[in-house]
């Protein structure tokens, strides 16, 4: 077939164009690799915690990864979501604390253990620090005498009372089974609602002067309320006790045996999700934030800078501060990507 002159340099011209695009549509792929693909995070009702969720969330939009609302649940059903893919990740699971709820979500099958969001977590029973050396008190069963238990006694029943935490987070479960294996339980109410309204309450109370009694965990808002080793201090368990007796786990710090597995705060990731997506799984396991930060923001919320929107700004201007080390996880995961598709 003839081909004029014309023709060939037309096609010629065509071929650099449809190449460029091609190239520049790579390029953009390479940079977004999570483009076209939706992501649902599973959040727990605890608003202290979706400080971590929203520089989870900033990552994946900058991965080009389409962000829906956030399913809001209890723990329990939170891991759930993400085993069964009603949800595609989570950065909200501890390790040790809901591995109960880990399992009955089809476990490693179902899930994968993508990084350490937050190391080094702590939780425990704590009393003020007069207290404590007016009276000698070092461990949470030096209150089964009837003279120490009163001392925390706010409604005049004999016990003392103590602010727990929340059913359905995981650590009611523990503190319930503590309860009973060090006989505490004609000696301690533990006073169970809002924790965080009970904390305001308790704060209340240390502020007055008058003993209290509780337990925490670190990092939120409380450890910079009520700081140990000059406000308060640690109460020792006399041998670890834990739920299905799994007692060989590290439960000490600082030489002090706190009775709770010292433990870690994990993403979860749904399993078939990371498969396809492992920008978003690199990421993840990528993303650490320290424990003070966190406290230090959750204390800013106790200030009144609590709505979702002083939350997202806290968030954005964490990654402010840290931009290296957040563009460098972002560069890894399309990293990641990119090996994939090879």
């Amino acid at each position: 077939m003839y081909e004029s002159k014309f023709t060939r340099r037309f096609l010629q011209c065509a071929s650099v164009v449809a190449f460029s695009v091609i190239c520049a549509g790579a390029s953009a792929s390479a940079d977004k690799p999570g483009e076209g693909v939706k992501i649902t995070p599973a959040f727990p009702t605890v608003d202290e915690e979706r400080f971590r969720g929203e520089i989870a969330l900033a990552g994946l939009r900058e991965l080009g990864y389409t962000v829906q609302p956030p399913k809001e649940t209890e723990y329990a059903t939170m891991v759930l979501a993400v085993g069964f893919g009603d949800a595609d990740f989570t950065v909200n699971a501890w390790d040790k604390l809901h591995a109960s709820f880990y399992q009955k979500a089809g476990g490693d099958e179902n899930m994968i253990k993508a990084g350490d969001i937050l190391p080094g977590v702590l939780q425990g029973y704590l009393i003020d620090k007069k207290t404590a050396e007016q009276y000698h008190i070092k461990y949470i069963t030096d209150l089964k005498k009837p003279e120490i238990a009163k001392l925390f006694d706010t409604d005049g029943d004999g016990k003392a009372d103590m602010t727990g935490c929340n059913p359905g987070w995981g650590c009611e479960l523990v503190i319930e089974h503590q309860m009973k294996a060090y006989d505490l339980e004609k000696s301690i109410h533990v006073n169970q609602g809002s924790y965080f309204a009970l904390m305001a309450d308790t704060i209340a109370r240390f502020k007055e002067g008058k003993p209290v009694l509780y337990y925490t965990w670190i990092p939120q808002w409380v450890a910079g309320a009520l700081v140990e080793g000059s406000d308060v201090v640690w109460l020792e368990v006399p041998k670890t006790d834990l739920p299905g007796g799994k007692n060989d786990v590290d439960t000490t710090y600082q030489g002090k045996n706190l009775g709770f597995a010292v433990d870690k705060v994990e993403a979860l990731v749904n399993r078939k999700f990371a498969q396809k997506n492992p920008a978003a799984l690199k990421y993840l396991s990528l993303m650490q934030i320290p424990a003070a930060d966190e406290s230090a923001q959750n204390l800013k919320m106790q200030q009144g800078e609590k709505s979702l929107a002083d939350i997202q700004r806290h968030a954005r201007e964490w990654i402010a501060t840290h931009q290296q080390q957040f563009d460098g996880w972002i560069e890894a995961s399309r990293a990641a990507a990119t090996q994939a598709s090879n």
